[in-house]
This record gives C-alpha cells, sequence and structure tokens, in this order.
C-alpha cells in the first residue's frame, strides 16, 4: 500500500524552499500634487508601503491619506528634493526603495517585473523608462531608447527619480544621495553605484507612465539640454569626493532654494503598513 504521508514528506525534504517576497517601499516627493496623486495612487497594490516626502500646502498629504488610509506614511520635507528623498528612505521599512514621482503611474506589472528580476539576477540597483500615453509620447521614447543604448554600449545605467529601485542594504553602502546636490542626485546615486562595483541594470520593461508634461511644456529644449549637460558632467566628476561648485546650484531649474528642514508628522497623521 503506498504511503501517502512518506511521499510527501520526501517531496518537502527535496523541495526548494521559496524565497521570502522581498518588502517594497515606494518613496515620492511632492509639493502640491492633489491634481495627480490620485492617479499614482491607483497604480499601488495595497501591499506596498507608500511614503509622501511632502512640502505642499494644497491638501495633497492630507488627499493621500484620505484616498489610501492604510500603507500611506506622511513625513515633511521642505528642503532640496535630495533631502526630501534621502527623509523618504528614513520614514519607510521596505527591504526595496522605490523612487517615483507624484505625476507618474506605475505599469500594471512594474510590481511582479521587479520581484522577478531582484530574485533572478538578484540586482543592486535598476531603473526603467518614463513613458508616455499621449502628449509627449515621442519625446519619452527617444529618452528612453537612449538610456537603452548608453546601457548596451557603455554600460552606464542613467537613472531618473521617476523609475529608480535600489535595495535598502545598497543605498546604505553607498551613504544616501547626496545632499549637496540640488537636482540630478539621482542619477549621480547610480552612477557611484556602477563605481563602487554595485550590480546595477536598466530594463525597458519595468515602465512608469507619465500623467502631467508641465515641466516639457515649461520648455522641452532647455530641460533636454540642462539634463544632458549635467549628467555629462556628473559622469566625469563622479569619481572625485567633491563635488565642483558648478553643479551644486540647480541652474535655475527649481527656483530659489527653499529652506533645508526636516520635520516628522505627528503620528496621529501617520497610517502605518500593518
Amino acid at each position: 500500500m503506498v504511503d501517502v504521508a512518506e511521499i510527501a514528506a520526501r517531496i518537502d525534504r527535496v523541495r526548494p524552499v521559496a524565497s521570502a517576497r522581498p518588502s517594497i517601499s515606494v518613496v515620492v516627493p511632492t509639493m502640491n500634487e492633489r491634481d495627480n496623486v490620485p492617479r499614482l495612487l491607483a497604480s499601488l497594490p495595497p501591499d506596498i508601503e507608500l511614503v509622501l516626502c511632502d512640502a505642499s500646502n494644497d491638501g495633497t498629504p492630507e488627499l493621500a491619506l484620505a484616498l489610501r488610509p492604510t500603507g500611506t506614511v506622511v513625513r515633511a520635507a521642505p528642503g532640496s528634493i535630495a533631502a526630501a528623498r534621502q527623509a523618504g528612505v528614513e520614514a519607510s521599512s521596505g527591504d526595496l526603495l522605490v523612487f517615483a514621482d507624484a505625476d507618474v503611474e506605475l505599469d500594471a506589472g512594474y510590481f511582479d517585473r521587479l520581484r522577478s528580476l531582484i530574485a533572478t539576477r538578484r540586482w543592486d540597483a535598476l531603473c526603467g523608462p518614463k513613458l508616455s500615453r499621449d502628449t509627449y509620447a515621442r519625446y519619452y521614447r527617444l529618452v528612453a531608447t537612449t538610456q537603452g543604448i548608453t546601457y548596451a554600449a557603455l554600460g552606464i545605467v542613467g537613472a531618473s527619480g521617476s523609475n529608480m529601485v535600489i535595495t535598502r542594504a545598497a543605498f546604505v553602502q553607498l551613504g544616501g544621495f547626496r545632499l549637496d546636490l540640488r537636482c540630478n542626485e539621482d542619477t549621480e546615486l547610480f552612477l557611484r553605484a556602477g563605481r563602487r562595483g554595485l550590480r546595477v541594470h536598466y530594463d525597458p520593461r519595468l515602465v512608469v507612465w507619465a500623467t502631467d508634461h508641465r515641466r516639457l511644456r515649461r520648455g522641452l529644449v532647455r530641460k533636454s539640454a540642462h539634463s544632458l549637460v549635467r549628467n555629462a558632467l556628473l559622469y566625469l566628476v563622479c569619481k572625485r569626493p567633491g563635488l565642483p561648485r558648478l553643479l551644486e546650484h540647480d541652474w535655475g531649474y527649481w527656483g530659489p532654494p527653499a529652506r533645508s528642514a526636516l520635520v516628522t508628522r505627528p503620528a496621529s497623521s501617520q497610517s502605518e503598513v500593518p
């Protein structure tokens, strides 16, 4: 007679142990994004922690907490965008840190794709393209193509804060963002990761979708030239411990510098992941 219990026990002894699902935190800096944040929230599964690093006066964090009361943390961060992202990491709990902007939607298969990439190749950091379903679709596709060619030909991962991922362990190893950068802190972090020998990857299928194109409307040529010149300079000086004063300034891109301060919202205003 077949002993079913014994066969089951044998199967369990040889069955590979599944790795634990990494917890994920999405870190998003916000400043008056009340019109954009609902679409971002709708693209997040319920098991994903959202951390808003906020400097709004239009009720953005209150709306976010009302629409997504569970799994959402708000931290006031009225300083630079680098300081805001850093504060978001400090307030987060995930093993994987996903950096995004309030004016994007994450693709429907984004998190399944991300977990698969981490599980199979164990990358330390990844990024993907930001595309558009409507306005400026050709521009976004051109930028994505450039990212892919740069990675394939030179091994350089040109990351954008709209869509980049890093393990918490790698982030800690790198020491976080350079707080003396008022912009392009996202690209610099990934360039530094590559210089330090971390496993950095660009995946064209890890997509987010742009929902607001206000920066392009202010000047497509200006924005493109700003990004190309600054990123090239960052790549050239990335090995140096110091940063030229030329790059400490944002060249007027974000407006006048804001006073840097980090204030934690009262506990009653935060909704923690269960």
